[in-house]
């Protein structure tokens, strides 16, 4: 089966949806992630404006498109998120927070998700969520996104598992002490944030053996790519050429799991 995802034309119009701090900071946030993401991806930078948000995507999609080493994309995708931080951050953050408040610093960092976040995700809300497999209760420390503009732009599974879910829980995990587990849903494009909880088997392995979405760029093209490490020439120069181009909502189904990811 294949991921259809919303309908088109209830896309909300995320030129219009702002984090707390304004639109001003936004751009700033999208300026500054770009650049990093940009330096991560190595080449030339995406031809759109810095403040375009395009940039990013096809930045993101390109990275996927040329590494056939999913763990050298996470890797990449989560230097990018270290390199927004001072160096001297995250071990801090891990000893004076993390470890001895780990509820205060899993609604602390929903809280700045959200209010960091937004402009990249689209409209968010902080909840509660059960943070163990027996139910314990975390209040505020969940962020749900309610559908995510990163996914909804990328249109493509393994852009949002390498690029995005994987590597920003390894982020808060190694890098923080603090655990997180992300629950995309490709069907609504909501994703559930729930810091201080651990990622387990299961969750981990729904998102990764996902099926492609039906307006996915790659069209399946991709599998060879990352499955063996060898490029599918023929079909990998289609799925390049038409990433940026109009896609038919009527293509044909893919049948199985996102070509670019799988076990490993």
């Amino acid at each position: 089966a294949v991921s259809t995802g919303p309908p088109a034309d209830t896309k909300p119009n995320y030129q219009e949806i702002t984090g707390p701090l304004g639109k001003w900071m936004d751009t700033i946030f999208l300026v500054v992630f770009r650049m990093k993401l940009a330096e991560q991806v190595g080449g030339p930078d995406s031809t759109k404006p810095l403040w375009d948000y395009g940039g990013i995507t096809e930045l993101a999609s390109r990275m996927n498109r040329e590494i056939s080493d999913r763990g050298e994309i996470q890797k990449r995708a989560q230097a990018t998120l270290q390199s927004i931080f001072p160096s001297w951050l995250p071990s801090q953050y891990d000893v004076l927070f993390s470890k001895p408040f780990p509820a205060f610093s899993a609604r602390m960092n929903a809280w700045a998700t959200y209010v960091g976040g937004t402009w990249l995700m689209g409209e968010c809300e902080i909840n509660d969520v059960n943070v163990t497999d027996t139910g314990e209760f975390g209040k505020d420390q969940g962020l749900l996104v309610k559908r995510c503009r990163f996914l909804e732009e990328s249109q493509c599974a393994s852009v949002c598992v390498n690029s995005c879910k994987i590597p920003t829980q390894n982020f808060f995990a190694q890098d923080m002490g603090l655990p997180l587990t992300m629950e995309p849903n490709y069907e609504t494009f909501e994703c559930q944030f729930s810091f201080g909880k651990t990622p387990d088997e299961e969750t981990e392995r729904l998102a990764k053996t996902t099926p492609c979405l039906m307006k996915c760029a790659a069209a399946g093209a991709l599998r060879q790519f990352h499955d063996e490490g060898a490029i599918a020439t023929n079909n990998l120069a289609t799925a390049a050429t038409s990433a940026n181009a109009e896609l038919d909502p009527l293509q044909p189904p893919i049948g199985s799991k996102c070509s670019m990811m799988g076990e490993d």
